[in-house]
């Protein structure tokens, strides 16, 4: 169950408190569902009883409790804890976690991609100019990844299809003037010193109103880099499956696995992609590759059996969606134009 399938099922809890209940409030659009904040319970919360509470004029703790019931009959849910004034903290049963993994894992590089914008027929134009091009570049895969159809084009250059060309050509570099970095560099002057991924990273992490870094931070290969570390996380995924393999195991969702914060990153992916898509924000993407690869380096260490210990369920079960989350890193790095290597 991801994100916007909870979603949908708070919704129709909702709905059906207004009908059966007589609560005088009207059906939201849409509700909002996200993890439990440091201290919190359960997989996901959401606020939605204390925001109809203040609509209807009923204390939200009434609310709650009707949504609560309902929502612990739906599939997917183990249970519902409020806590505070109001808040609905959800638990999802093992059916929907080993669902989850399997969806990542079946749809491999296309899972988030899905038809939000699809029939929509989009330009993305931009300045000659090195950030701007690279932004408009990966705007455009990010669109193209929700259905939409794209065409990036550079105001100044005839051809529109060189913007296509990845910003390691040199071709680039001779096309694109300095652009607003620091030390007015070239893209020329940055592909040479820090390669193409770093630029790209460096380019599209920052939101667009923020300045971009284009200092040696970029070639620290240490995990204070937020690039090396979400590309060690890739490759740390697939070691484990060479790992495991070695000791005669293979990833399989077969029992619940205690990582939250990992199952709540991959089931959010999605719908990080439709926003960044409908925000054209691929710093919105980069961000959540960020904290993907920190809740993945926080439980990798449980994968692989320890000294004397035999493979087991949990060992199967904890490297799938180790794969998962490297399927995740992998997928939004594409989309990003960044490599995903798998030796790093």
């Amino acid at each position: 169950m991801t994100p916007a399938d909870l979603s949908r099922t708070v919704l129709r809890s909702v709905r059906r408190a207004v009908e059966e209940d007589g609560l005088r409030v009207a059906v939201p659009e849409r509700v909002q569902v996200e993890r439990p904040r440091p201290g919190g319970r359960g997989d996901y919360a959401t606020n939605v009883a204390m925001r109809l509470a203040r609509d209807a004029g009923v204390p939200a703790l009434q609310v709650a409790e009707a949504l609560r019931h309902r929502l612990t009959q739906s599939r997917g849910i183990a249970g519902v804890e409020i806590t505070g004034p109001g808040f609905l903290n959800i638990t999802l049963d093992t059916d929907a976690r080993h669902a989850l993994v399997q969806e990542v894992l079946q749809q491999g590089s296309r899972y988030g991609h899905g038809d939000s914008m699809s029939g929509q027929v989009l330009r993305c134009r931009h300045r000659r100019e090195v950030r701007a091009a690279v932004v408009a570049d990966s705007v455009g895969r990010i669109l193209r990844s929700q259905g939409a159809l794209v065409r990036v084009t550079c105001d100044e250059v005839p051809d529109p299809d060189w913007v296509h060309l990845r910003v390691a050509t040199e071709y680039l570099a001779g096309c694109v003037g300095p652009g607003p970095v620091p030390a007015a560099r070239s893209a020329g002057d940055l592909l040479r010193r820090f390669g193409p991924d770093a630029v790209r990273w460096a380019l599209l992490r920052p939101a667009g109103h923020d300045r971009p870094h284009t200092g040696d931070e970029l070639l620290i290969q240490r995990e204070s880099n937020p690039l090396f570390r979400v590309r060690y996380a890739h490759s740390r995924t697939r070691a484990l499956t060479r790992a495991a393999a070695e000791l005669g195991f293979a990833g399989a969702y077969e029992e619940a696995v205690g990582a939250p914060a990992l199952l709540g990153a991959l089931g959010e992916y999605p719908a990080v992609l439709a926003v960044a898509a409908r925000q054209q924000a691929p710093d919105r993407l980069a961000r959540h590759l960020e904290a993907t690869a920190d809740a993945f380096l926080a439980f990798q260490h449980t994968v692989l059996p320890l000294g004397d210990e035999k493979p087991s369920v949990a060992h199967r079960s904890r490297l799938a969606l180790a794969q998962a989350a490297g399927t995740v890193l992998a997928g939004g790095l594409s989309l990003l134009g960044i490599d995903a290597p798998e030796y790093l």
